[in-house]
């Protein structure tokens, strides 16, 4: 069974003069721009209702449309495992997510995934697209998460994720001796040289704001509280590094360090500690705060310690 997902955009003068298929990896990061040269060439993507290619250049008031296929998670296998459930009711479930669990089947990772155990879990979830499942964590990002257990309740979440009507807060330890507090506001987009990153753009990206609170200064290190008003893919973690303070444990876009820390991070230290948003059904003001997992406890434990 296959769903499609469709959307449309008129390019606006800071997007004029784009290649299709980067104007497309700007807007929708989540599909590299391989993938997107191969929807173009499948006929799955118009520009002013015509056929197009990948090189084709942009101009201002372009309409571009694309159809993007996904398959429905039904067609994947259930599969046991432990969840961290912080609240379930005939709505929503809310999870604490542990590191290193992926949230959705990919080429990499085809089993083991959140939504895998979700379907087990509870036979309402084979009903809907992508288990319910309406916002991600990076693999390696732990945290609190929210799934839709019917359709109503999935459809009032999506709403209010892009309504900007939930509050996500996380906590980050990051290197060095960032400000008390700040605000980051940029534009995200893919990397324009290495491809599976994201990047802050000077144009044709998605805007992105994070603010950020000192909680802990450590020696080499520093706890902070940071609140996202979007959620772009690897968001913090980009922001982190921009303003020269990466996650610590990030691989990708932190540095080597010769300082070393008391504890060896397996991961990047970041943990989505608080969820807040309205209940589907009841409409009531929930929030939802996901402790620490050990790794990332106990690191935090042997600076206090020094």
């Amino acid at each position: 069974m296959e769903t499609t997902n469709q959307h449309s955009l008129i390019v606006d003068n800071g997007q004029a003069k784009s290649r299709l298929d980067a104007f497309l990896a700007s807007v929708e990061p989540k599909v590299s721009r391989s993938a997107w040269k191969a929807l173009i060439m499948e006929g799955l993507v118009t520009v002013n209702g015509a056929a197009s290619k990948p090189n084709q250049k942009l101009k201002t008031g372009d309409a571009v449309a694309w159809t993007i296929p996904n398959r429905a998670p039904v067609a994947a296998i259930p599969e046991e495992m432990p969840l961290n459930i912080l609240f379930e009711d005939e709505a929503v479930i809310v999870l604490n997510k542990p590191p290193g669990l992926v949230v959705h089947p990919a080429a990499g990772n085809p089993s083991g995934t959140l939504l895998h155990g979700l379907l087990f879990h509870d036979p309402a979830f084979q009903t809907l697209e992508r288990a319910g499942i309406v916002h991600r964590l990076d693999k390696d990002t732990s945290g609190v998460m929210v799934v839709a257990k019917t359709e109503a309740a999935m459809a009032h979440l999506q709403a209010q994720f892009k309504g900007r009507q939930t509050e996500k807060e996380y906590l980050a330890l990051v290197w060095g001796e960032p400000p008390k507090s700040g605000r980051i506001q940029t534009l995200l987009g893919r990397h324009p040289v290495h491809r599976k990153k994201q990047a802050v753009l000077k144009e044709e990206g998605r805007e992105a704001i994070s603010n950020y609170e000192l909680v802990e200064q450590f020696p080499e290190a520093a706890l902070m509280r940071v609140g996202i008003e979007t959620g772009r893919t690897h968001q913090i973690r980009v922001h982190m590094a921009h303003i020269r303070h990466p996650i610590v444990g990030d691989t990708v876009y932190g540095r080597a360090r010769k300082n070393r820390l008391p504890v060896e991070p397996g991961r990047q230290m970041l943990h989505a500690a608080k969820l807040t948003f309205n209940h589907p059904e009841s409409g009531k003001r929930l929030s939802f705060e996901a402790p620490l997992f050990d790794d990332m406890r106990q690191l935090l434990e042997s600076l206090r310690n020094g």
